[in-house]
Protein backbone atom coordinates (compact mmCIF):
# COMPACT_ATOMS: atom_id res chain seq x y z
CA UNK A 1 0.00 0.00 0.00
CA UNK A 2 0.98 3.26 -1.03
CA UNK A 3 0.35 6.04 1.89
CA UNK A 4 0.92 10.15 1.82
CA UNK A 5 1.71 11.62 5.09
CA UNK A 6 1.05 15.38 5.44
CA UNK A 7 3.46 16.89 7.77
CA UNK A 8 2.75 20.36 9.72
CA UNK A 9 4.34 21.98 12.49
CA UNK A 10 1.18 21.58 15.11
CA UNK A 11 -0.49 24.62 16.92
CA UNK A 12 -2.10 25.26 20.37
CA UNK A 13 -4.99 26.57 18.49
CA UNK A 14 -7.02 23.30 17.68
CA UNK A 15 -8.81 24.60 14.71
CA UNK A 16 -5.42 25.30 13.07
CA UNK A 17 -5.07 20.97 13.23
CA UNK A 18 -8.21 20.45 12.48
CA UNK A 19 -7.17 22.56 9.03
CA UNK A 20 -4.47 20.30 8.67
CA UNK A 21 -6.93 17.27 8.80
CA UNK A 22 -9.18 18.16 6.69
CA UNK A 23 -6.80 18.93 4.13
CA UNK A 24 -5.31 15.67 4.27
CA UNK A 25 -8.94 13.92 4.00
CA UNK A 26 -9.96 16.36 1.05
CA UNK A 27 -6.23 15.23 -0.44
CA UNK A 28 -7.70 11.27 0.46
CA UNK A 29 -10.90 11.85 -1.66
CA UNK A 30 -9.26 12.97 -4.69
CA UNK A 31 -5.75 11.08 -4.86
CA UNK A 32 -7.90 8.51 -6.56
CA UNK A 33 -5.85 4.80 -6.63
CA UNK A 34 -2.44 7.91 -6.11
CA UNK A 35 -2.56 6.63 -2.45
CA UNK A 36 -4.74 4.23 -0.06
CA UNK A 37 -4.15 6.11 2.86
CA UNK A 38 -3.34 10.02 3.22
CA UNK A 39 -2.79 11.22 6.83
CA UNK A 40 -1.55 13.71 8.74
CA UNK A 41 1.26 14.67 11.72
CA UNK A 42 2.44 17.50 13.33
CA UNK A 43 6.09 17.86 14.64
CA UNK A 44 5.04 19.42 18.17
CA UNK A 45 2.39 20.53 20.16
CA UNK A 46 -0.58 18.08 18.30
CA UNK A 47 -0.68 14.75 17.96
CA UNK A 48 -0.21 12.28 15.79
CA UNK A 49 3.16 13.02 16.16
CA UNK A 50 5.50 11.86 12.82
CA UNK A 51 6.78 8.77 14.64
CA UNK A 52 3.02 7.92 15.68
CA UNK A 53 1.76 8.29 12.00
CA UNK A 54 3.97 6.76 10.71
CA UNK A 55 3.21 3.16 13.11
CA UNK A 56 -0.20 3.70 11.97
CA UNK A 57 0.87 3.59 8.31
CA UNK A 58 2.71 0.80 8.92
CA UNK A 59 -0.08 -1.04 10.83
CA UNK A 60 -2.46 -0.52 8.28
CA UNK A 61 0.10 -2.02 5.76
CA UNK A 62 1.86 0.86 4.06
CA UNK A 63 4.98 -0.61 2.03
CA UNK A 64 5.93 3.19 0.80
CA UNK A 65 5.08 6.54 2.47
CA UNK A 66 6.06 9.50 0.76
CA UNK A 67 6.37 12.72 3.14
CA UNK A 68 5.41 15.83 2.49
CA UNK A 69 6.23 18.69 4.99
CA UNK A 70 3.33 21.57 4.88
CA UNK A 71 5.90 24.14 5.42
CA UNK A 72 5.74 27.54 3.18
CA UNK A 73 10.36 27.93 3.83
CA UNK A 74 13.09 25.99 3.77
CA UNK A 75 13.67 26.02 8.05
CA UNK A 76 14.98 24.07 10.51
CA UNK A 77 12.29 22.03 10.52
CA UNK A 78 11.96 21.06 6.64
CA UNK A 79 15.95 21.26 6.67
CA UNK A 80 17.00 19.21 9.61
CA UNK A 81 14.08 17.81 11.82
CA UNK A 82 11.62 16.37 9.21
CA UNK A 83 14.86 14.57 7.71
CA UNK A 84 15.87 13.19 11.19
CA UNK A 85 12.82 11.58 11.74
CA UNK A 86 12.34 10.06 8.51
CA UNK A 87 15.72 8.64 8.52
CA UNK A 88 14.71 6.98 12.31
CA UNK A 89 11.44 5.78 10.86
CA UNK A 90 13.50 4.52 7.79
CA UNK A 91 15.82 2.69 10.31
CA UNK A 92 12.84 1.25 12.65
CA UNK A 93 10.81 0.40 9.36
CA UNK A 94 13.57 -1.07 6.82
CA UNK A 95 10.96 -2.59 5.09
CA UNK A 96 8.99 0.17 4.53
CA UNK A 97 10.06 2.61 1.49
CA UNK A 98 9.78 6.84 2.74
CA UNK A 99 10.33 9.11 0.22
CA UNK A 100 10.46 12.64 1.31
CA UNK A 101 8.77 15.36 -1.14
CA UNK A 102 9.77 19.19 -1.20
CA UNK A 103 8.16 21.43 0.96
CA UNK A 104 4.76 23.05 0.32
CA UNK A 105 6.70 26.90 -0.43
CA UNK A 106 9.53 24.92 -2.72
CA UNK A 107 6.73 23.42 -5.68
CA UNK A 108 7.00 24.42 -8.70
CA UNK A 109 3.51 25.62 -9.33
CA UNK A 110 3.23 27.47 -6.11
CA UNK A 111 3.55 31.10 -7.67
CA UNK A 112 0.66 30.01 -10.18
CA UNK A 113 -1.68 28.98 -7.53
CA UNK A 114 -0.63 32.25 -5.81
CA UNK A 115 -0.93 34.56 -8.79
CA UNK A 116 -4.33 32.62 -9.81
CA UNK A 117 -6.09 33.24 -6.39
CA UNK A 118 -4.94 36.95 -5.74
CA UNK A 119 -6.31 37.43 -9.32
CA UNK A 120 -9.96 35.12 -7.69
CA UNK A 121 -8.99 32.28 -9.95
CA UNK A 122 -8.60 34.11 -13.67
CA UNK A 123 -4.76 33.33 -14.54
CA UNK A 124 -2.55 36.32 -15.78
CA UNK A 125 -1.30 34.17 -19.12
CA UNK A 126 -4.51 32.31 -20.23
CA UNK A 127 -1.84 29.45 -20.57
CA UNK A 128 -2.77 28.83 -16.92
CA UNK A 129 -6.17 28.16 -16.78
CA UNK A 130 -5.70 24.60 -16.75
CA UNK A 131 -4.27 25.52 -12.79
CA UNK A 132 -7.61 26.37 -11.64
CA UNK A 133 -7.96 25.88 -7.75
CA UNK A 134 -11.05 24.28 -5.88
Amino acid sequence: MRALLIVAHGSRRKESNEEVRRLAARIKENAGPAFSEVASAFLEISSPQIDSAVADLVKEGAEEIKVFPYFLAAGTHVVDDIPKQIAEAEATYPDVQFELLPHLGGLQGISTLILNQVYHGTPLNPDLAALATD
